[in-house]
């Protein structure tokens, strides 16, 4: 397994973009029973606030495992099993139209030791293609085992 101490508080890398599309808010709207008018297309949602939909806040916090995956696989060499073990923190920063871009700046916050293995917390920035301030900003708790 890597050695992590040597990493806490280092940016780890950048993920790919990845573009949330109407049709995945509408198939998120439906999985979780939200269809707010701020996340569905149309007149309403054109009106509002936010000037067109926006793609939920959960769903955006969903999204996690592509919004880090390309920086995240580079640091999983020799380890067994990863764990999504949960999250610390979650703020909703920003919203995020419908259409747009997002990708995580990922940052080693703290390195534990655990039965056979590490767990290891994170901070994803994701970061709104085209804007100054972030999405989101995400604390999260992945377990390394060997």
């Amino acid at each position: 397994m890597i050695d992590f101490a040597s990493l806490v508080g280092t940016e780890l890398g950048v993920g790919d973009w990845f573009r949330i599309e109407q049709d995945r808010v509408d198939a998120f709207a439906d999985a979780t029973d939200d269809h707010q008018w701020i996340h569905q297309a149309g007149p309403q949602a054109d009106a509002g606030p936010f000037g067109g939909p926006i793609v939920h806040g959960f769903l955006t916090l969903s999204l996690m495992r592509p919004l880090t995956a390309s920086v995240m696989r580079r640091y999983q060499e020799g380890v067994a099993m990863v764990i999504n073990y949960g999250v610390d923190r979650v703020r909703f920063i920003s919203p995020v139209p419908v259409g747009s871009r997002i990708r995580g700046r990922i940052r080693l916050v703290e390195i534990k030791p655990i039965d056979r293995g590490a767990q290891l917390k994170t901070e994803t920035t994701v970061e709104l293609e085209g804007s100054d301030r972030p999405a989101a900003v995400i604390e999260s708790l992945l377990r390394y085992h060997d």
